[in-house]
């Protein structure tokens, strides 16, 4: 039995906690990191609507890196390079929805801290989720098996922001609802942080299959609403950003390679000269052979399911491709352990027949 440690039990956090309670006896929270005094010394059981499981969550640092465990399951909204480090340094693996999906691209002082993290503490990191993560990392790797020889890739993902319920994150963190002319991949520490995601995932698809790309360009194109729109406790007056089309383009010598574009509305307003791809997630590799496959997540496909349930569920994909890797990651050896590197994950429950 591997013993881990939510670290944040946010929506993505709270997920993962409710499946290992429910789903997964190979697991055992030991300790959980969580941000509030609301949370602080509550039963970790009772903070994800489930029985207590005698193990209090804590909002001291020092006191969950002092427990003995082998994985850390990390997913706060503001992440720290420093707190990671830390985490490893004491010998537990981190596995993490947040961030670091290759490290090997990111700031050299901050790789060359992980690292050096990792070899103390004999731990390895591992970042993975939806998107970034399986949609735009282990899902092209597992097409590329059928291919020849590779032209181009490209994702593109199509999502209307208005249904979700985290509008901290909607309107605060991605800026909709501000003057258009204050988005760019630089607009506040958030849009920068997110942006710089996206281009390591492209640097990562490039590395992985030998794209040699020397660039990674960014650009995006914030659209004002036509009209006002109340969006669960906010309000998106028309003038202000309602759409943000961002591309990030892997070139070699000019030429995009790899291409990952976003397409994200808030207030149901589209757009009319951006591109029409169905909500969802489109990948097309073009090469030899072509092909294009698309992904959309829901509660269920054949049974009744609230709203609720179905922005949900990405929130479960995003949660459960990092939470399956868990044994991988401990298994593996000291460093980084990026999705190129790990065997496929797979459901550890599946279909509950054990």
């Amino acid at each position: 039995m591997l013993r881990v440690i939510p670290w944040g039990i946010g929506t993505v956090g709270a997920e993962m906690s409710t499946t290992i309670i429910d789903h997964r006896p190979d697991l055992k929270i030991v300790g959980a990191r969580v941000y509030s005094d609301a949370k602080n010394g509550v039963d970790v059981g009772t903070l994800v609507g489930r029985r207590p499981i005698g193990v209090t969550a804590s909002s001291d640092p020092d006191a969950i890196l002092s427990l003995d465990a082998d994985c850390v399951l990390y997913t706060p909204r503001n992440t720290s390079i420093d707190d990671v480090c830390a985490i490893l340094a004491s010998g537990k693996n981190v596995v993490t929805t947040a961030f670091l999906f290759h490290p090997q691209r990111i700031a050299p002082v901050d790789r060359d801290r992980l690292l050096t993290a990792c070899r103390t503490g004999g731990a390895t990191v591992h970042g993975s989720g939806l998107n970034p993560g399986n949609l735009s990392g282990v899902l092209p790797l597992a097409l590329s098996g059928m291919s020849r020889t590779i032209d181009k890739i490209a994702l593109t993902e199509r999502a209307d922001w208005s249904v979700y319920e985290s509008t901290s994150i909607t309107f605060d963190n991605m800026a909709f609802g501000q003057p258009v002319e204050s988005i760019s991949p630089t607009g506040n520490e958030f849009l920068k942080f997110n942006s710089g995601l996206f281009e390591e995932q492209v640097w990562f698809l490039g590395d992985a299959l030998d794209a040699g790309i020397d660039e990674v360009a960014v650009t995006v194109d914030a659209v004002a609403a036509e009209a006002d729109h109340q969006i669960f406790d906010r309000f998106l007056r028309a003038g202000t950003t309602a759409g943000q089309r961002w591309n990030w383009s892997g070139r070699r010598n000019g030429q995009t390679l790899i291409e990952i574009e976003a397409l994200w509305t808030v207030g149901g307003e589209y757009p009319r000269h951006w591109p029409t791809p169905e909500h969802g997630w489109t990948l097309t590799i073009d090469g030899d052979p072509s092909m294009r496959t698309h992904f959309f997540s829901l509660a269920s496909f054949t049974r009744p399911a609230s709203m609720e349930e179905h922005v949900r569920s990405a929130s479960v994909a995003t949660a459960m491709q990092v939470l399956n890797a868990v044994p991988a990651v401990c298994a593996a050896p000291p460093g980084f352990a990026t999705m190129a590197d790990l065997p496929l994950i797979r459901s550890y429950t599946g279909f509950g027949n054990r």
